[in-house]
């Protein structure tokens, strides 16, 4: 089994920062890319930023320049800091991460999402 918990969200006032992080465990052999999305209420999941096992970056446009997003492998992390919040980046915000468990099969996980607010 494989579960990825994000921590990290909350009640933030615009122009504030926050930082996410998502840790996997369980029977993991190897996590290749890891990315962070947010789902807004009445929107589409969107991709915020992948990280790839290289540590290769994007960004949404919406996000560039405020939000970084980083890994830290040896804990099995990855993390999301946002600066410069505006009213607009509020929702839920989930990891993803493609891994390859101890059996040597690769699945795509997600977190349970961790909610983040941004006050006017």
């Amino acid at each position: 089994q494989v579960q990825l918990v994000e921590s990290g969200g909350g009640l933030v006032q615009a122009g504030g920062s926050l930082r996410l992080s998502c840790a996997a465990s369980g029977n993991i052999l190897s996590i290749n890319a890891m990315d962070w999305y947010r789902q807004a209420p009445g929107k589409q999941r969107e991709l915020v930023a992948p990280i790839t096992s290289g540590d290769s970056t994007n960004y949404a446009d919406s996000v560039k320049g405020r939000f970084i997003i980083s890994r830290d492998n040896a804990k099995n992390t990855v993390y999301l800091q946002m600066n410069s919040l505006k009213p607009e980046d509020t929702a839920v915000y989930y990891c993803n991460a493609r891994i390859t468990t101890s059996t040597f099969r690769t699945f795509n996980y997600w977190g349970q999402g961790t909610q983040v607010t941004v006050s006017s």
